[in-house]
């Protein structure tokens, strides 16, 4: 009876190429993934000297607004015409 018992490990193949492509391509996303989760939870603070260099850049050129146009007033309301019975 105890000839009739295999207790010896199965026999599992070797992972193939696309096998092993898919496994470290999933760890490389879920990786992916937690750093962009921390990016937006822990968010990255620039320096305060820089911050300030960019804004007085910015203020000392002159601001220029495009000019709106303005409504015609020469359109002419349309003629209402009325309806023949």
């Amino acid at each position: 009876m105890a000839a009739e018992l295999d207790f010896s490990p199965p026999e599992i193949p070797e992972p193939t190429f696309m096998e092993n492509l898919l496994r470290y391509g999933l760890f490389f996303g879920a990786i992916f993934q937690l750093i962009c989760v921390l990016a937006i939870i822990l968010p990255v603070s620039k320096s305060h000297k820089t911050d300030s260099d960019s804004f007085e850049h910015k203020n000392s050129e002159p601001v220029k607004k495009p000019k709106a146009t303005a409504p015609q007033i020469s359109k002419k309301p349309k003629k209402e015409t009325k309806k023949k019975r």
